[in-house]
Formats: C-alpha cells, sequence, structure tokens
C-alpha cells in the first residue's frame, strides 16, 4: 500500500523560502516529487499538511496540493493493477513523466528559472531549447533517443548556422544540463546518459580577450564629441565600466546615487550577489557631474536607460538592460571608426581592457579583489590572456643571436 503528503523540504532557496513537496512511500521507502511551489516557513502548518491563510495564495495552492494527491493516487491505483512488487523509483518515474519528453523536463526547467527571477539566464536558455527543438522538428522527443549521434548532427546543424564554438558549446551544455535533471527526478535511466567518457564530451573552446590599449583609450578619453549625443553617453557608460574595473554593464545601469557614498561606489554585483566597495577615481566625478542635473531622489539610477522602470520589475529591467547593451555598442562602433581604432569596441570589452592594461603591474591577489572572482585561479586563468612579457622574453633568449 502505497500513501502520499504533502511535505515542506528543509532546504531553502536563495530567497528564503521551502519548496513543498509530495511524499510517495511504500513499503517503508519513500520518494518526493518538487510541486514547485515555494513559501516561507511561517505560512506552512506542518500538522495539517496544507499551506496557512496567512499565506495570499494558501486557497490556490492548497488545491493544487490536494488535486496533485488525487491524480498522483489515482495513477498509483492504475499502475498496481495487475502489476504487483513496484518500487517507489518507478512509481515516481511514471508519476512525473510517464513518455520521458525532453522538452517537458526543459519547460519544467525554464519555467523553475523564471519562478526564480533568473531573466538572464532564462533569456539565454530559452533560445537554445527552442533552437534544439527546431533541429528536431518535433515538439516531444523521448530522452532516451537524445544519443551522441543526434547531438553530433545538431553540433552541424549549427555550425551550418554559423554559430561561434563557444555558443554551440552553450547549446549543448543546456541539453546535458536538462538531462542531469531529468536522471536526478527518476525519469530516465543514467544508462541513457549521452554524455561523458567515450561519448559527447563538452570542451570549452579558447577563446581570445582582445582589450585597448592605453593609447586607445586616450584615444577615446580625447576624442571630441557633442555633449548629450548618443556616442557622447556611450562613451560616458564606457569608460565609467572601465574606471571602476571593467563593471558589468548590468551593474552600471543598475547603479543608483544612494550606492556612491563618502567617496566611494558600493553596490552589490548582479552575477553573483557580491557586495563591492571602490574607490571613486576623479574621472568618474567628471562623468557623474554630466548626470547630476538629473537627479530627482537618492534612489534614482545614475543612467538613464532604466529610468520609469519599476525597480521590481526584475524581468522588465534586464529586458532593458539587454536592449540598451546593444544599443551603446552600436554607438561604440561609431566611436571606434571616429578615433581610429581598429579593434571592436563593446561595453564587455572594458574589463578585457582594464586587463591588458593592468598587465602584470598589479599583483594577482588586487586584480582577484578588483575582478571580484571568487577564486585567484578564475583571476590566473583570466588575466594569462593579456600577460605575454615572460613569453616574449623567452622566446627572444632563444633567436635573439
Amino acid at each position: 500500500m502505497s500513501t502520499i503528503s504533502a511535505i515542506l523540504r528543509k532546504k531553502a532557496n536563495k530567497q528564503g523560502q521551502y519548496p513543498i513537496y509530495l511524499r510517495i512511500t511504500k513499503d517503508r521507502k519513500s520518494t518526493f516529487i518538487n510541486l514547485e511551489q515555494y513559501i516561507n516557513k511561517s505560512d506552512w502548518d506542518e500538522k495539517a499538511k496544507r499551506v496557512r491563510k496567512s499565506h495570499p495564495n494558501s486557497v490556490r495552492l492548497n488545491n493544487l496540493i490536494s488535486k496533485r494527491i488525487s491524480e498522483a493516487g489515482a495513477k498509483i491505483i492504475d499502475m498496481d493493477i495487475g502489476v504487483h512488487n513496484q518500487d517507489v523509483k518507478s512509481i515516481r518515474k511514471k508519476l512525473i513523466n510517464s513518455d520521458n519528453d525532453f522538452f517537458t523536463v526543459a519547460d519544467n526547467y525554464l519555467n523553475n528559472l523564471e519562478r526564480l527571477e533568473k531573466y538572464t539566464q532564462l533569456n539565454s536558455d530559452k533560445p537554445r531549447v527552442n533552437s534544439f527543438r527546431s533541429f528536431l522538428k518535433c515538439e516531444k522527443f523521448p530522452l532516451e533517443q537524445i544519443t551522441v549521434p543526434l547531438l553530433k548532427s545538431f553540433q552541424t546543424y549549427l555550425i551550418e548556422k554559423k554559430l561561434s564554438q563557444r555558443t554551440i558549446t552553450n547549446y549543448l551544455i543546456i541539453i546535458r544540463t536538462i538531462y542531469n535533471s531529468a536522471i536526478r527526478d527518476g525519469i530516465v535511466d543514467a544508462k541513457h546518459y549521452p554524455f561523458g567518457r567515450n561519448k559527447m564530451q563538452i570542451k570549452f573552446p579558447e577563446t581570445q580577450k582582445v582589450g585597448l590599449t592605453e593609447e586607445e583609450v586616450k584615444k577615446m578619453e580625447n576624442l571630441e564629441l557633442e555633449i548629450g549625443s548618443q556616442e557622447w553617453h556611450a562613451r560616458n557608460v564606457w569608460l565609467f565600466s572601465f574606471y571602476f574595473a571593467g563593471i558589468r554593464v548590468a551593474d552600471v545601469l543598475k547603479t543608483k546615487w544612494s550606492e556612491i557614498q563618502d567617496g566611494r561606489l558600493q553596490y552589490r554585483m548582479n552575477k553573483n550577489q557580491k557586495l563591492v566597495s571602490l574607490k571613486i577615481p576623479d574621472k568618474i566625478l567628471v562623468i557623474l557631474s554630466y548626470y547630476k542635473k538629473d537627479k530627482t531622489a537618492n534612489d534614482d539610477y545614475i543612467f538613464p536607460e532604466l529610468k520609469g522602470i519599476d525597480k521590481q520589475n526584475k524581468k522588465a529591467i534586464v529586458s532593458t538592460t539587454s536592449n540598451a547593451d546593444k544599443n551603446l555598442n552600436k554607438y561604440l562602433k561609431r566611436i571606434a571608426k571616429l578615433a581610429g581604432i581598429d579593434k571592436k569596441i563593446t561595453m564587455h570589452i572594458s574589463r578585457h581592457t582594464f586587463g591588458n592594461i593592468s598587465g602584470d603591474k598589479i599583483s594577482i591577489q588586487m586584480l582577484q579583489k578588483l575582478y571580484r572572482h571568487s577564486s585567484i585561479t578564475t583571476t590566473v586563468n583570466y588575466q594569462s590572456n593579456f600577460i605575454h612579457k615572460d613569453v616574449d622574453d623567452a622566446l627572444d633568449s632563444v633567436i635573439g643571436f
């Protein structure tokens, strides 16, 4: 006999909320199914196994729990008819997804990103899933049929679309991520896994990081641009990023006047939520002076791109930031032409430029702090793209006769 109940798991997400699961027990063994709903611990009635009325959506959530328990119970009864000794693993597998469809698992993965408000990752991963769907030309596809030959055919399909090797790698990674999720949830057996040793191996290609030189940055700084023009504004945003050791564009555009305190910029990184405190260089003060006239409140954004956007609407902020990045890059391309710089200038290259100019002038430990890297290994690998002196000296020592 099987029993089904709702529980609140003990591991909270980054927002401090806890997931509601169904617990299915048979022969003293239990398995769990995530209902993809998260609530505060105080909103859960452990005795009644229900969401308390203190939660604004308690009625809807309790109806969902009752519905899922009822559906699971009905399916288990159907499965037990004429079948003996089904273990909890096989029960869970059939309850979650009877046909092991890749795109059902993928949709659940994407929906979870949206629920967790990970919109940047969602905007990247959704087109990759859709591209795999277009390649397969179907809406459902069994996980067991995702094989090494199929993945290699998909790889060729992407190459023919003129995608870079790094981009193709990202497409394969999302398929692997979703497949791993299906294995963890018991939807597909690990023996069908198409990735890993002697199968489809995902290798990260070496990427060339190109930064501007000190002379090229000076060309940008000294370029005569009309104050208030789009090119002038794009240069200000780029230099703001560069002067602060290559702050990412999302963090630059989200910078508020309230984060300028006691001669320092103090903000929380968008990528990993780390707190950062940096001294404000004099060159930044000049840029800030141009935008201060438009300041109406202390929590205003410094730059205009996000003005008028609801600060609580993360989805709108991510979308607007992405569009602004593309627009800024368009004007930076014009600046490169006006300044006589042959390299492609983008917002992201400001980070590479700081690395290129710093070279081996700054200790790796200090660069780690400036880059906000969690691991010094990441800093060493990143900076190796820009430090060539030792290699150049070694070469000269051999052929310089």
